[in-house]
């Protein structure tokens, strides 16, 4: 089985394997919610799950350290077709128009688009990869299916954005993208599901799910502010980092680094003082390097996400991120 990186800091380096991502006799199996209780969480952090999404953070991380969006690089066939698919997931909603109702928030028609995402998704996969991976769409389709939101609640939060980091997880295990594919996962693929995240809750109106207020980092998302200080690194022209608060600087360098797409987007939706509606990005432009923040930030999300209960409680595992204990010797 391919090996990520183990969790740790950044600069631990991609790893390069030429040998088979999986087993021929591997069995794929529909993923399930492990982690019932708080007691759960030991688990999870000691699990092979853990190791492979922590490891999977600091790969990306590496792989676009000081690139911008429009960096030259290898697009793959794989990549095309995964960026093909997500268009057509955001032209559903195009299909699904907010519906009249009386509450502000939480438009209906979302549930209307996610089960039009859920009906075509094994469709849609099946198109994207070689069909001789066929056999491992009923296991991923569900990571897909996740990662925009909650049709109940009609929310969003960084569970729904780890439920589609984690599927691009598991492109690389069953071998659809590989290590050549590292930097175009992170500025097409995941750039494309910002995008289509972004959409959603402005059509929809959509509620944070889990959101801590103006102390979270945003309400949102999480990972692009990780992979995106990662691309700010040793860039002179956003330098020292409390330059992304200027909105000049924000709106020349959105498209190219995704760091600063964020804080576009936070301003065009929140209204009033930045230091008081973000106030954790507003401290954080005052440590004095993007390397730091960078370090920083994948420190801050084990601790502020992935050892949450109320996040890794919705967390589905199976084959691919299995919940057994992590062992050295595999």
């Amino acid at each position: 089985m391919r090996k990520m990186n183990p969790p740790g800091d950044v600069g631990d380096g991609i790893q390069k394997s030429d040998a088979p991502i999986l087993p021929p006799n591997h069995r794929f199996m529909e993923p399930e919610k492990v982690v019932k209780s708080v007691t759960d969480m030991a688990i999870w952090e000691k699990s092979e799950a853990y190791m492979e999404y922590t490891g999977f953070i600091s790969t990306l991380n590496e792989a676009v350290k000081g690139k911008p969006n429009s960096v030259d690089c290898k697009v793959s066939e794989s990549v095309k077709n995964i960026v093909g698919m997500l268009e057509k997931i955001n032209n559903l909603i195009d299909e699904c128009p907010p519906i009249a109702q009386p509450q502000r928030f939480g438009n209906a028609a979302f549930k209307d688009w996610l089960n039009k995402v859920k009906n075509n998704s094994s469709q849609y996969l099946q198109k994207a990869l070689d069909p001789k991976i066929h056999s491992a769409v009923p296991e991923i389709k569900i990571y897909l299916e996740e990662s925009f939101g909650n049709s109940t609640r009609i929310d969003y939060g960084t569970g729904h954005e780890m439920s589609f980091v984690m599927f691009l997880c598991c492109l690389y295990k069953i071998g659809c993208l590989k290590d050549e594919d590292n930097v175009a996962t992170v500025t097409l693929i995941f750039n494309k599901y910002l995008e289509i995240s972004r959409r959603l809750q402005q059509t929809y109106r959509m509620e944070p799910a889990g959101s801590h207020g103006v102390w979270s980092l945003d309400d949102y998302q999480f990972v692009p502010f990780i992979w995106g200080s990662s691309q700010l690194v040793d860039q002179p022209r956003i330098y020292p980092p409390v330059k992304f608060l200027e909105d000049e600087i924000v709106d020349k360098y959105a498209e190219e680094y995704m760091f600063l797409s964020c804080i576009k987007y936070i301003k065009e939706v929140k209204k009033g003082p930045f230091a008081e509606h973000s106030n954790q990005l507003w401290s954080i432009s005052a440590v004095g390097s993007w390397s730091k923040i960078n370090q920083g930030l994948i420190k801050m999300y084990k601790k502020e996400v992935l050892a949450k209960f109320p996040v890794i409680q919705h967390v589905f595992f199976g084959s691919l991120l299995p919940i057994r204990r992590f062992s050295i010797q595999k």
